[in-house]
């Protein structure tokens, strides 16, 4: 996935289990953050920036999504324990991870192993990527966001 690049339509669980597709937010601006694991330190701190500055980039007039490959189970308690005001999607069987490119090889503490990448995309009303993020500051997310969307 690169800018410019249009999302194809894609549909997973939310922490509700209700089933949350891309064509929901057609005609919306979206911020769509991938994350490796529910209520990890670096997670948590992503998240929760997002949450404190959600009404600010819903005032910028952007939606948000969080994905990562956990249960639908462990999104919901990831969720409530928060209290996040947006979606976090189940991607279990690594579609949507695998449709952004952000599912592979990682390296952590000297091990191996296969995993999300921490990334964000942002989308405008017609889907198309405006903008990704790689190296994303967990902490400051938000400031990250506004700062680039002006």
């Amino acid at each position: 996935m690169t800018i410019g690049s249009k999302v194809a339509d894609f549909q997973a669980k939310n922490q509700y289990s209700n089933l949350i597709k891309l064509s929901d937010y057609k005609g919306k601006k979206l911020i769509i953050f991938f994350y490796p694991k529910a209520n990890t330190p670096g997670c948590t701190a992503e998240a929760c920036s997002l949450s404190d500055g959600y009404n600010q980039l819903k005032n910028k007039g952007y939606e948000l999504l969080g994905i990562s490959t956990d249960s639908v189970e462990k999104q919901l308690n990831f969720s409530e324990k928060y209290q996040f005001p947006f979606f976090l999607l189940a991607d279990e069987n690594k579609e949507i991870s695998n449709l952004f490119g952000v599912w592979g090889e990682k390296k952590f503490m000297g091990k191996i192993f296969d995993g999300i990448h921490r990334k964000t995309f942002v989308l405008d009303e017609n889907q198309i990527v405006t903008h990704i993020i790689d190296k994303v500051k967990t902490k400051e997310h938000t400031e990250q966001l506004l700062n680039l969307l002006g």
